[in-house]
């Protein structure tokens, strides 16, 4: 497992739920390469509603308009693995939005249990 505290980098990618690479979701892809990558964790999150560069409003109120919501696909790790990630990203981001943030990493926890097993501190 990665071990990670203190001063970190965090990339955000904003992108349509269904945006593609290769007929997969975009943001399935992305994960699945930060993961190959060894990057300490990703996670994906769907949006109400949003908008752009085109200005085009995207809402899951209105049923014609909640095909293409936007997603968010967060990532954190060390600076150094994040910017050797980057080149990654812009191979796979053609339409999106892609920030860095600097952070600070206070707790970074696995599980080391098997699942359904309760750790050392009684919780599941």
């Amino acid at each position: 497992m990665t071990r990670l505290t203190g001063r970190a980098l965090r990339v955000t990618v904003y992108i349509g739920e269904n945006d593609t690479w290769h007929h997969r979701p975009l943001y399935a892809e992305i994960v699945h390469r930060a993961r190959a990558a060894g990057l300490a964790g990703a996670s994906v999150f769907r949006g109400v509603e949003g908008f752009g560069a085109s200005s085009m409003i995207h809402t899951s109120r209105l049923l014609s308009l909640s095909e293409d919501l936007p997603v968010a696909v967060v990532i954190v790790d060390t600076e150094e693995r994040v910017r050797a990630f980057l080149p990654q990203l812009d191979e796979l981001v053609g339409e999106g939005l892609v920030t860095l943030d600097d952070c600070e990493v206070i707790r970074y926890v696995g599980r080391t249990d098997s699942p359904g097993e309760t750790d050392s501190k009684g919780k599941k």
